[in-house]
């Protein structure tokens, strides 16, 4: 929910069915990245804000725990009716928050978002056990699977409404209750959806407060919730593991990427640099799996690396009603800095083909860009970026392609793009991450599981997996006697 105060809008915490300021009254401005200025205020919520929607989850906890599946996926579906319903509204909110072309936002978020939300609903009435049985004379077994009870979760600011869904519709579906914290700078989505999913679950079930890293921590560290669960940076991740063991908090994190892209001599040239240019530039490269480090066969690098090159220059960026634009600004002022940063470090062996500096003074947009000649352990290679920016290197053989393309600390997402069938299953066993698309990189769908390995954190989000890390077994036996 909001209100104006004066010509910013008053976005609210949402506890216990009904939307509250910080109890201190402390806000923070949020920012509009298309613009550069603040449109709305947000709480920064502290320990007494995280303690009322702790205790309001554990209080709804029993109740929603107690539904039967068809109760729970019921609510779900109707969530993600009213979220089609309300779609301008989202939609809105969320180019706010972002910056995002409209038109893209439309088309690329909204259809998953929902579709996704369907498919937990369904799969709240999967939770299928093996068969009972007798393993000891006398006595029969049976496996129980139960939520885990409270979930902190903590959402990020590169795909804030989708990221929220990949949150919370597991852990309802399963019978959970939830306090989800957006991102400081792109809370005003996540504040709409409670008010849009309010209206269908119980009060408690579903809670939302706004803050900073420190509101995070709080969370995190509450002796409330069973598990913690966070989308965002490496160093962020190893925050909240270490603070969730301190009580033993089950913990799943989803963190960085540095997805290698692999091709091969024998690719379609045109069409991989279509895909990859989209894959690597799409959301300003804000995306842990963006095709942003591209691996290409000595033998075709330059008439690559010119290919690419052109389709940046090709690819606009700009307001979120420019129709023409594949991708909107960067988040925030710390990450355009970063984005700078990185392009203004290179090494003298790198090149600039395309791109490479800040687009307008207004925003913070970044142009679309490639980078040639890096070497392995070039900052660039090794570091996430998380800008529209593709590097390219040349390797020799599949030997070396999987040696580089293995020889980061992130594990989630890579491609390999290449005609002959043999090379891509041996590809698709030699890469050490989470998912591996062949002449493909980036689509997602609910069915199939995203999650990486090594620094790039662990645990599933979607898929029955996902949904199976929002779950905890049970044996319970009994005696035959009586």
């Amino acid at each position: 929910m909001s209100t104006e105060l004066g010509r910013l809008r008053k976005l609210r915490n949402y506890i216990a069915g009904e939307f509250r300021d910080a109890a201190d009254g402390r806000t923070t401005e949020v920012v509009n990245p298309a613009t550069g200025e603040a449109y709305a205020t947000a709480p920064l919520s502290g320990q007494a804000d995280v303690d009322a929607a702790m205790a309001a989850a554990a209080e709804a906890f029993p109740g929603w725990r107690d539904t039967t599946p068809a109760e729970r996926q019921k609510a779900l579906l109707k969530i993600a009716d009213a979220f089609e319903e309300r779609a301008e509204e989202l939609i809105a909110a969320e180019v706010e928050n972002t910056g995002k072309p409209i038109g893209l936002t439309r088309s690329e978020e909204i259809p998953p978002m929902v579709d996704q939300i369907r498919f937990f609903a369904g799969a709240a009435r999967m939770l299928e056990g093996r068969s009972a049985g007798e393993y000891m004379e006398g006595m029969t077994s049976i496996v129980r699977r139960e939520p885990v009870g409270v979930c902190a979760q903590v959402a990020p600011w590169n795909y804030p409404m989708m990221m929220a869904v990949w949150k919370f519709a597991p852990a309802i579906a399963a019978g959970n209750t939830v306090v989800l914290k957006p991102s400081d700078t792109t809370p005003a989505s996540t504040v709409l959806m409670a008010e849009i999913i309010g209206a269908i679950l119980p009060k408690g079930v579903f809670n939302v407060v706004t803050g900073d890293r420190d509101t995070g921590r709080l969370m995190v560290e509450h002796s409330v919730p069973a598990m913690a669960s966070i989308t965002g940076s490496v160093r962020a991740g190893m925050q909240v593991a270490e603070s969730a063991s301190k009580d033993l908090k089950r913990v799943h994190l989803e963190l960085g990427g540095k997805a290698p892209v692999v091709v091969f001599e024998d690719t379609d040239i045109a069409k991989a640099v279509e895909d990859i240019s989209v894959a690597g530039f799409f959301n300003a490269g804000q995306d842990c799996t963006a095709a942003t480090r591209v691996l290409v066969q000595e033998s075709i690098h330059d008439e690559f690396v010119a290919a690419l090159a052109k389709a940046a220059a090709e690819t606009k960026t700009g307001q979120p009603d420019d129709e023409d634009v594949l991708y909107g600004p960067l988040n925030n002022p710390n990450q355009l800095k970063q984005v700078t940063g990185f392009i203004e470090r290179l090494p003298a062996h790198a090149k600039v083909e395309a791109g490479g500096q800040r687009v307008g003074e207004k925003g913070y947009f970044y142009a679309p860009t490639v980078v040639s000649g890096l070497k392995q352990d070039d900052e660039i290679v090794q570091n996430e970026v998380f800008g529209p920016v593709i590097t390219v290197q040349s390797f020799s053989d599949e030997g070396q392609a999987v040696q580089w393309a293995n020889g980061v600390e992130y594990a989630l997402a890579s491609s390999v793009w290449t005609k002959d069938h043999a090379r891509a299953m041996r590809m698709s066993k030699a890469l050490d991450f989470g998912c591996v698309w062949i002449n493909t990189h980036i689509p997602l769908v609910a069915e199939m599981p995203h999650g990486g390995f090594k620094k790039s954190g662990y645990g599933k989000d979607l898929s029955a997996y996902g949904f199976d890390d929002y779950t905890r077994i049970k044996h319970v036996m009994t005696s035959l006697d009586g």
